[in-house]
């Protein structure tokens, strides 16, 4: 028998092997990935749909959503190693930073600011210096909308004794306290009320910030361990949510059956085409408004960097802390 039949049987029983016996697959990578929020929170939209549509299978990961409900208890939960990746605004980051709290942020997950100030769309407001002797809404009294609502009110030239702020509550006592005029306007997070416009077919007129419009500060984020010793792990969990962003933009109605289906909501109709609703009304707030973006998630720098000084001017950081650490 020649050498070349030997190799060639070789080989041919080698195969045969392999496919009588093929290798164990390998195991998908866990992660624990915790939310500043709750199940039903806007942004957590994006985890699940890439749970229920499978994508997050797809990359190798098995991934256990949690939710603290504040994003500072998120914070320390990531930074301490009981959770992977933390899903919340990076405020709390910025304020920790010289305490010792370091996190990384890698995927943003809202390419807005989302505190805005707004009206009903048949207010006769139709500037900031218009909001002069007005009561303004807020969720409890010192909400964190307070301080960028100052600031754009101070750029109309209003003082801080020119208006006032009342706490409405959120929901149905929020609506009620605007459409019977207890109060003018509101300072709250954007998707509430896209919330309230979807369920409630509310109009709003909204008043953007505009230093911090356009900087998104809700994000993926990480320890600096997690962030140097599992980076294929990431990128393959930035894969799968960028293919949600994109489903979200395409497809919202089949989005929000997996939204809802995620969230452990009823699934019915209704509650389907009610969050179908929320998440075409609120394209530009989500990752994948721009479905031809190669660079969805992306955090620049230098929006940060604004944000960041942004912070320290109006005394909610000690110290300016660098873009670049965070």
């Amino acid at each position: 028998v020649s050498a070349m039949k030997i190799v060639s049987f070789l080989a041919a029983l080698a195969l045969a092997a392999l496919v009588a016996f093929p290798r164990p697959a390998a195991a998908d990578d866990a992660l624990t990935v915790v939310g500043g929020s709750t199940a039903t929170g806007f942004f957590e939209v994006l985890d699940l749909v890439a749970q229920q549509a499978g994508f997050f299978k797809e990359q190798h990961l098995t991934v256990d959503k949690q939710y603290s409900g504040n994003s500072a208890v998120a914070a320390q939960l990531v930074a301490s190693g009981k959770a992977t990746i933390g899903s919340f605004a990076i405020e709390p980051i910025l304020s920790g930073y010289e305490k010792g709290l370091h996190l990384t942020a890698f995927f943003s997950r809202d390419p807005h600011y989302f505190q805005v100030l707004a009206v009903l769309d048949s207010s006769p407001i139709k500037t900031l210096a218009e909001f002069k002797g007005a009561a303004i809404g807020e969720y409890t009294v010192g909400s964190a909308a307070e301080v960028p609502a100052n600031s754009e009110l101070a750029g109309a030239g209003l003082r801080r004794s020119d208006y006032s702020y009342v706490p409405i509550g959120s929901g149905a006592q929020a609506i009620s306290a605007m459409n019977s005029g207890k109060v003018a306007g509101v300072a709250f997070p954007y998707p509430e009320l896209a919330t309230y416009e979807a369920f409630a077919g509310q109009k709003y007129r909204y008043f953007w910030h505009p230093l911090l419009k356009d900087i998104g500060d809700d994000a993926f984020v990480a320890s600096p361990a997690t962030i140097r010793n599992k980076p294929d792990v990431l990128r393959r969990f930035c894969r799968a949510i960028v293919e949600a962003a994109i489903l979200v933009r395409e497809n919202p109605n089949l989005a929000a059956k997996y939204f809802v289906a995620g969230s452990g909501g009823k699934l019915t109709a209704d509650e389907v085409a009610k969050y179908g609703r929320l998440l075409s009304i609120s394209q530009s707030m989500l990752a994948g408004y721009d479905p031809t973006s190669k660079r969805i998630g992306e955090m620049p720098l230098r929006g940060i960097e604004v944000l960041t000084k942004f912070m320290y001017d109006n005394g909610l950081t000690a110290q300016i802390v660098p873009a670049s650490a965070i």
